[in-house]
């Protein structure tokens, strides 16, 4: 059975539904992540509880999520395939719903060429469609990846990554089409620069009925300078128009006008029919949340019914 958290419950009343990142630290020291729950508390429905981001060793984030958890956040655990094989990973979950985190964002993970720890040895023993697939059966079926009955199965809101930008674009509706039919229950995009791109993936997503059988969350990252920007542009699945590097080069306060770019796609995103929700990556710039929660007419959040 789902696990009838707040995020699927806000989903289910019909809200437009807000989540946010939370990095967990390189240490053992949880102030920072007693930190950043102070900023994103009040301002998101739920919080994205990142894998070992850019493959860089940080606290897990199961650890992370619980103490998140203690901090008044709604944590959704991220759990990417680089990392663990399967008997980890389902151990791992059911270890977690029965700490009850029940939100799960099923992922590939950044390759770890990309982390402090290049010379690491991937798993990748199942894809994050596959994942997706393992869980809900975990979820609905009461059974492990080998068929074997679980006498206590764990409740589950299960999530999903969505890249838009990648090539060839007429793939990216079918592979989302394959998350949704694996199981995923929620959507959370790479982040869009790119409107009109997006708005296209979405005409594509519409016309197989893919909204409806799902919840979409359109993501966006604040850029915080034209050196960050131009950095994202070698990230696989980000795509930046040259209007807006333009913009964060030329622009005298480039903080500010990154925040200007982000409210203004995000005015743009809430118009696209079938979007249900809005994902702030604000990545190592947690505190800037607040602000684009509210200045994107999205404060104060909805209670649940």
């Amino acid at each position: 059975m789902k696990a009838e958290t707040n995020l699927e419950k806000l989903f289910n009343q019909g809200e437009f539904v807000v989540t946010a990142e939370l990095g967990p630290p390189k240490s053992v020291s949880t102030k920072l992540i007693e930190k950043k729950a102070n900023f994103l508390r009040d301002c998101v429905d739920a919080v994205n509880i990142t894998d070992n981001q850019t493959a860089v060793v940080r606290m897990s984030s199961l650890a992370t999520s619980v103490v998140a958890k203690k901090n008044g956040l709604e944590p959704i655990l991220q759990m990417t395939c680089r990392d663990r094989n399967r008997i980890a990973m389902q151990s791992d979950i059911i270890g977690s719903a029965a700490l009850g985190i029940n939100n799960v964002l099923c992922l590939s993970g950044d390759h770890q060429t990309l982390g402090n720890h290049p010379g690491a040895k991937n798993v990748f023993d199942i894809d994050s469609i596959q994942l997706v697939s393992v869980l809900k059966n975990m979820r609905d079926e009461g059974i492990f990846q080998n068929n074997e009955k679980i006498k206590y199965s764990p409740k589950l809101f299960i999530g999903a990554a969505a890249n838009p930008f990648g090539d060839p674009f007429e793939y990216r509706a079918i592979r989302l089409a394959k998350k949704i039919n694996a199981g995923a229950d929620f959507i959370q995009t790479q982040a869009i620069f790119d409107v009109e791109r997006f708005s296209r993936w979405m005409e594509d997503v519409r016309k197989r009925e893919l909204h409806r059988k799902t919840y979409i969350m359109a993501g966006v990252t604040p850029l915080k300078s034209y050196r960050a920007a131009s950095f994202m542009t070698n990230v696989a699945g980000v795509t930046i128009p040259e209007e807006i590097l333009d913009r964060m080069k030329n622009a005298k306060d480039q903080k500010t006008e990154g925040i200007e770019i982000c409210l203004e796609i995000i005015k743009k995103i809430r118009k696209i029919k079938g979007v249900r929700g809005l994902h702030v990556m604000a990545v190592m710039w947690e505190d800037i949340v607040s602000r684009i929660v509210k200045e994107s007419g999205l404060y104060p959040r909805p209670k649940i019914m």
